[in-house]
């Protein structure tokens, strides 16, 4: 492993406008002054956390994955950002995995939060994406997906491997709950010897829900390498693989971890 240079874009959002927020968010990418291996919008970037499914959502291969698989090819990064996609006659609030040269993944949402109504409008996911990109597994997860340690759980294979190296949380995370999201980041990082990176929106949305930012990196200890104040910008950081490798070798505390699945 060498070391991975991430991207965080914290931005606010044009509700319900993707071609205003697809525009936005080039801009933004062409501001990212040096290379970078990984970049990451937040949840829903094209249109805000809207339950609006029906007059938003768009088919595979189309206009946000097309703009994905340019924006990857340009940067030459990795680019991760959900967006409302539609399939079979089901929504999903789905995270694309976007690499240069077309190669992509997905990953649907799998705790949808029910007090906004979203698991009345769209499908849950069923699979965790765990993916290598530059020598480190990556695991995307989104918003709400944070509060659930089970789901977010790393596992160790014989030769003391982790399933992923870093968990990354894009989300539209409310600014009345922002507490909650700066001490479950830290105890993601913690509990699963991991980095962990949340990227997360300002502004208020077209529901008047205010947003924070507070996007932030956190090492495998729970220290805070960066934290976002709640304005717009973007931060690139690297993640260094010595660190969380000697970290895992004096403190390994997964090997006294509780064996269990998901059924």
């Amino acid at each position: 492993m060498q070391d991975l240079v991430i991207t965080l874009i914290q931005s606010n959002l044009h509700w319900e406008n993707s071609v205003a927020n697809l525009a936005m968010f080039e801009e933004k990418i062409w501001k990212i002054s040096q290379p970078t291996d990984v970049i990451v919008l937040p949840e829903m970037f094209t249109t805000g956390f809207s339950m609006n499914a029906p007059a938003l959502a768009e088919m595979m291969n189309l206009r946000t994955f097309k703009w994905m698989e340019q924006m990857a090819n340009q940067t030459k990064a990795l680019l991760l950002g959900s967006f409302i996609a539609k399939e079979n006659n089901a929504y999903f609030n789905r995270l694309l995995w976007m690499e240069p040269g077309g190669s992509f993944k997905t990953y649907d949402k799998r705790h949808l939060f029910r007090m906004a109504e979203e698991h009345a409008v769209y499908s849950s996911g069923t699979t965790k994406l765990i993916a290598n990109w530059k020598g480190w597994n990556i695991c995307p997860l989104v918003c709400y997906d944070l509060r659930f340690p089970v789901w977010s759980r790393n596992t160790w294979d014989a030769n003391r491997q982790g399933a992923y190296d870093v968990l990354i949380y894009v989300a539209n995370w409310p600014a009345s709950r922002v507490t909650v999201w700066d001490t479950l980041l830290r105890a993601r990082a913690i509990e699963n010897l991991s980095y962990v990176v949340g990227v997360n929106r300002v502004g208020n949305d077209g529901n008047v829900i205010a947003h924070n930012g507070h996007s932030a990196v956190i090492g495998p200890k729970g220290e805070t390498i960066y934290s976002a104040d709640e304005t717009e910008g973007l931060k690139t950081v690297t993640l260094e693989a010595q660190l969380l490798q000697a970290h895992r070798t004096k403190f390994p505390a997964y090997l006294d971890s509780d064996n269990f699945r998901i059924e």
